[in-house]
């Protein structure tokens, strides 16, 4: 799953890149507001790329990982009602 998230933020990366490169080394020559319109587009690339590469699946269990903190790992345990042995 890890590298499948992985894939597609790349994918999408190599996307906004080309994108920005394309818009001003030949869409400018031909039309500025178009260029612009390309970085445009090519700015909201990153945070979706970075949202979908950090995006859990439903098979992802993360909530209930132990923090590391005993105490607070033994708060949480006693409002989830579960039993540390």
């Amino acid at each position: 799953m890890l590298s499948r998230r992985r894939h597609w933020y790349f994918v999408m990366m190599i996307g906004c890149i080309l994108l920005f490169v394309l818009a001003w080394a030949v869409v400018r020559l031909w039309s500025v507001p178009a260029a612009v319109a390309m970085c445009l587009v090519a700015m909201v690339i990153p945070p979706v790329a970075a949202i979908v590469a950090n995006r859990r699946g439903p098979d992802d269990r993360w909530w209930d990982d132990p923090s590391g903190d005993d105490q607070s790992d033994q708060w949480w345990d006693e409002l989830d009602g579960k039993r540390r042995h």
